[in-house]
């Protein structure tokens, strides 16, 4: 269904982040179906289970869309479905989340083993840490930082830890190439996570499809 936008959160926050931009979507088209799905629930930390697990959830013939981690999974289920993925829209997703041979725009290995390390020592304040830092550059980054975290699911440590696990092993730029339908990337220039610098090297890599920088 061309009329439908299926969702994907990112790490350890769960849904409601993107409620907000459920509701505008659907305020702007009163056919469009946008729905929010969670990411998997399941005892493994390996990217073809995640993704066995969401193609066999997920309708056919939507659009796929998801921040940061959920972009990135979207991505690789989109050159999965070919054709039968309407088309993709990530929201500050990285190609890597973490750098990588020719892709220096991520967030540093060193930086993301200290947070892995972090969550597995004490997932609560590694939580409470990644809301503040993804409200950096709001008018109330404190307030949204603690409404982000109160509306957080209670994910075992476990299931964290894996979402990380994914999130590091995950290098999107095959898929986004591999993709012919329309995609739409859009990044945030004061993100904590993603370098604005991100946009312009995937642009490199992709140049027929859109990327905007906010």
């Amino acid at each position: 269904m061309r009329d439908r936008l299926i969702l994907l959160p990112g790490w350890g926050l769960g849904v409601s982040p993107l409620e907000p931009l459920a509701a505008a979507l659907r305020g702007l088209d009163e056919h469009l179906r946008v729905e929010i799905e969670p990411l998997p629930d399941i005892d493994s930390c390996e990217v073809p289970d995640w993704l066995d697990e969401l193609d066999a959830n997920l309708p056919d013939n939507a659009w796929l869309g998801g921040w940061s981690l959920g972009g990135m999974l979207a991505a690789e289920l989109a050159a999965r479905r070919g054709e039968g993925c309407c088309g993709l829209l990530t929201l500050a997703s990285n190609a890597c989340f973490v750098t990588q041979g020719g892709w220096p725009n991520a967030m540093p290995a060193q930086d993301f083993d200290a947070f892995l390390a972090g969550c597995s020592v004490d997932p609560d304040a590694t939580l409470k840490r990644f809301s503040l830092l993804c409200t950096q550059g709001a008018q109330d980054p404190r307030g949204l930082a603690r409404l982000l975290k109160a509306g957080a699911p209670h994910s075992s440590k476990t299931a964290l830890v894996d979402g990380l696990k994914i999130l590091q092993q995950l290098d999107t730029r095959s898929a986004l190439q591999t993709y012919r339908g329309p995609q739409l990337h859009l990044f945030a220039g004061l993100d904590a996570f993603v370098p604005a610098e991100a946009a312009g090297d995937l642009l490199a890599v992709l140049p027929d499809v859109e990327v905007g920088l906010i």
